[in-house]
């Protein structure tokens, strides 16, 4: 059996290397193709639970698949009515909080002369142009509706997968037949894939129903707005929910003032660090066996090869590539580097115990 390792050709890690940019260019280079695919493949995975689920109560599999369905079906239609309802809303206030917006420039340049600063009106009025604004609360807003005009495409790519979901175990026996590997760790990937989207699921939507409640509260217009933005941003990692907290507080800097921006301002604060920091951390459990760091560097790196779709699935992706990247002796080290502290600790315990 030794001799048989020790024939195996090991591949140059040079051509690892070249293959890994090249498979990355062309992901790259196909990125409108991808990303629906690839959001269908981690909807599936999510969606294969409650079907199991359903199927153990005796539920025929057809019969689950489509209740699964109908239900995230209902849940994409009411984000659309939503986002377009606000969008129609939104323009036909706009006059009043442009209103708003020109007598704070003027009481901000009344209150720089006061202090002997003078900057001309035209400056002003540039520094503070309701249009520039107002606008970058509206871009976040159809940016949103633009994210679900792939819905269609993504709804039925997941849907046929999971019919399909009972013929993979036949297909992997066929295909491991005369084989002595096992694939076992597809089944690891698909677990630890479920198990973060869910709870990463569950702690967004609590994130949003906190901060839409306390907006509306606050007497910040459009809070379900606000609150929607935050549960989507806050599957990006470590920046999400900072990215989400801008275009409430600037609304809110229009319609309600400065005491209203910053009310706003702790409001994301404080949810995020209750939400982030005790409860996502308890109920995540293991964690997600990569480091901090990682984590930051997948973000950046799945974001600038597949955009919004690499930076909302960046965690997921790196997950599994640790996985796949811990079956190999020759990559197991790169998987190691991947991961936690505690993780590396525990390897070096079991080498020291055998």
């Amino acid at each position: 059996m030794s001799d048989n390792i020790s024939n195996t050709p090991k591949i140059p890690g040079v051509l690892i290397i070249a293959a890994f940019i090249i498979i990355i260019a062309v992901v790259m280079q196909a990125e409108n193709i991808v990303n629906p695919i690839l959001m269908s493949l981690f909807i599936s995975i999510v969606c294969a639970q409650p079907i199991i689920w359903l199927k153990r109560k005796k539920v025929p599999m057809t019969l689950a698949i489509t209740i699964v369905f109908v239900g995230i079906t209902g849940i994409f239609l009411g984000f659309g009515e939503l986002i377009a309802t606000s969008l129609s809303s939104f323009s036909e206030d706009a006059p009043k909080y442009e209103e708003n917006l020109r007598e704070m420039g003027t009481s901000l340049n009344q209150f720089l002369q006061e202090k002997g600063i003078n900057i001309s009106t035209d400056k002003m009025s540039k520094l503070l142009e309701p249009t520039k604004v107002m606008g970058v609360t509206a871009n976040i807003l159809g940016q949103l509706g633009g994210f679900m005009g792939n819905a269609l495409t993504i709804f039925f790519l997941a849907l046929f997968l999971l019919m399909e979901m009972d013929s993979i175990p036949v297909k992997t026996r066929a295909i491991l037949k005369n084989s002595t590997k096992s694939l076992n760790f597809f089944i690891t990937i698909g677990a630890s894939i479920r198990h973060y989207l869910s709870i990463k699921t569950a702690t967004s939507l609590l994130t949003g129903v906190c901060i839409w409640i306390c907006l509306a509260i606050l007497g910040v217009d459009y809070a379900i707005i606000w609150a929607l933005i935050a549960f989507l941003l806050n599957f990006i990692p470590n920046i999400g929910s900072i990215l989400a907290a801008f275009p409430a507080i600037l609304f809110a800097l229009v319609q309600l003032g400065a005491g209203g921006a910053f009310w706003t301002m702790i409001i994301f604060v404080g949810v995020n660090m209750i939400v982030g920091n005790i409860v996502e951390p308890k109920v995540m459990g293991k964690g997600l066996g990569l480091s901090t760091y990682v984590v930051f560097v997948s973000l950046i790196f799945w974001g600038f090869v597949l955009g919004i779709v690499g930076m909302f699935l960046s965690v997921p992706l790196t997950m599994a590539i640790k996985i796949i990247l811990e079956q190999d002796p020759n990559t197991k080290w790169i998987s190691i580097a991947l991961g936690t502290e505690a993780e590396a600790k525990a390897i070096l315990n079991e080498n020291k115990e055998s």
